[in-house]
């Protein structure tokens, strides 16, 4: 039950939410996402630290970039299935169409320069 829990809570924030559908373009560094959500780094990290524990974003660190992706084939199946069920739930909102178009803006921007306008 404990795994299902922190799932539902994953899942129950807006900017969690995004973070996940950001995500299906493939992986972000850290300050590609903080530069989506425009939120403050520790927000961020504390975002993306209960969609790790949930098992919804795995991570892997590059020099001085930390990088988020969706989970991989191992995933369990409540994962799979919880972002199969969002990718579908969201498809046509507003918001959701928004994001895919700024990710892509976010993702052509040079990372040195990104990621120098944050302290992390």
């Amino acid at each position: 039950m404990k795994d299902v829990m922190a799932l539902i809570k994953a899942l129950a924030d807006p900017n969690r939410t995004r973070v996940l559908l950001f995500l299906q373009r493939g992986e972000l560094c850290l300050c590609q996402i903080m530069e989506m959500l425009r939120l403050a780094p520790s927000t961020v990290s504390k975002h993306l630290t209960i969609l790790h524990q949930a098992g919804l974003v795995a991570s892997r660190k590059d020099g001085r970039w930390i990088y988020y992706r969706l989970p991989g084939p191992s995933a369990g199946p409540a994962v799979r299935g919880a972002l199969r069920w969002l990718r579908e739930a969201l498809a046509a909102d507003e918001q959701v169409a928004r994001d895919a178009r700024n990710v892509k803006a976010v993702c052509r921007m040079k990372r040195d320069d990104l990621c120098g306008r944050y302290k992390h």
